[in-house]
C-alpha cells in the first residue's frame, strides 16, 4: 500500500501526505491534507526526507518531489511513513497486515482492495480444491474509493484514475470460463474496472495502464458476470458501480443490510451479486 506520511512542516503546522502514485524520478501524486498551506515551492523535512511541493494542489492533490538524506527514498518510506487507512477508520491496527489482502504482492494502492480481506490462504485452498480457478490482476485503489462525488448530476463527476495490468494469464482463464460455460466473479469494484477496461474494444486483451472508466447505470459488462464486494458508503463512484449492476434495487438491498445490522466499508460485510447486465 502506499505510505501516509504525518509531518511537521517548516511553518510549524501539521500537514498529512497521502503517496496516491509514484510517478518517477522520487516524483509522487499525494492527496495533502490541508491543502490550503500549500503551495509550489514549499519544503517540508520530514528527517530524512524533504518534500518539495511543485505545484498548486487540486482538489487536494498536488505532486511532490522526494529527497533522502539518508539512503534510497523507497527504503527510508517505510519508515517514516504509516500504513493508509480510510478515513472513517478511528484508532490504530495493531498488526498492519490486517489491512492487506493474500493477494497484494507490490507497492501501489492508496487503500486495500477492501473485497479481498474477506479470503484467507485456507479459504483460498478450499476454493481451488472445489474446482475454482483462481486468477489475479495488478490494480492500484485510487481516491475516489474515499471521495465522495460532489457534483449534482453523477455524470458531471470526473473520476480519478487507477492503474491496472490484466496479463496473458488472466485472459486466458476468462476464455476458458466463458467457453466453459462458467462464471467469472470479480472480488472487488476495482477488478470490474480493471477487467471492463482491458475489453473496451470489445475483446479482453492483456492491457496495462490507467483506466478512468466510470461504471454508471446503463453500463453493459462485457467480462464479468457476478461480483463480491462490500457494502459502500452512499454517494460514493462504488455504490454507483454497484446501481449499475443492480439497478433501482440497490437501495432496497442497503436498506435491509441497514436493518440487519450489516457493517459497511473496509471491515464490513460481503454480499455476492450473481449476475450482472450483459452486453
Amino acid at each position: 500500500a502506499a505510505r501516509l506520511l504525518g509531518v511537521k512542516s517548516h511553518t510549524g503546522g501539521s500537514v498529512e501526505l497521502l503517496l496516491l502514485k509514484s510517478l518517477g524520478d522520487d516524483r509522487w501524486e499525494a492527496l495533502c491534507r490541508p491543502a490550503r498551506r500549500l503551495s509550489p515551492g514549499t519544503q517540508i523535512d520530514i528527517d530524512p526526507l524533504i518534500v518539495t511541493v511543485l505545484n498548486k494542489p487540486v482538489e487536494g492533490v498536488a505532486i511532490i518531489a522526494l529527497k533522502s538524506s539518508r539512503g534510497l527514498v523507497e527504503d527510508v518510506l517505510p519508515t517514516v511513513g504509516e500504513l493508509p487507512l480510510p478515513p472513517y477508520f478511528h484508532g490504530s491496527l495493531e498488526h498492519s497486515e490486517r489491512y492487506q489482502t493474500v493477494f497484494a504482492e507490490t507497492v501501489g494502492s492508496s487503500a486495500a482492495p477492501t473485497a479481498g480481506l474477506h479470503f484467507t490462504r485456507k479459504l483460498l485452498s478450499k476454493l481451488k480444491n472445489r474446482g475454482v480457478k483462481i486468477s489475479t490482476v495488478n490494480l492500484e485503489i485510487g481516491v475516489d474509493t474515499f471521495r465522495g462525488i460532489a457534483t449534482e448530476q453523477i455524470s458531471e463527476h470526473k473520476i480519478h484514475t487507477e492503474y491496472f495490468e490484466v496479463d496473458s494469464a488472466t485472459v486466458d482463464a476468462v476464455s476458458e470460463a466463458h467457453q466453459k460455460n462458467r462464471r467469472v466473479v470479480a472480488v472487488g469494484t476495482t477488478v470490474v474496472r480493471s477487467l471492463e477496461s482491458a475489453a473496451a474494444t470489445g475483446e479482453l486483451l492483456p492491457t496495462r495502464g490507467e483506466t478512468d472508466l466510470f461504471i454508471k447505470p446503463g453500463y453493459r459488462f462485457r467480462v464479468v458476470d457476478a461480483v463480491l464486494t462490500n457494502f459502500h458508503a452512499p454517494g460514493t463512484t462504488l455504490t454507483v458501480l454497484v446501481a449499475a449492476i443492480l439497478g433501482r434495487e440497490w437501495r432496497t438491498i442497503y436498506e435491509k443490510a441497514i436493518e440487519r445490522g450489516y457493517r459497511f466499508l473496509s471491515f464490513g460485510d460481503a454480499m455476492f451479486i450473481a449476475s450482472v447486465p450483459k452486453s
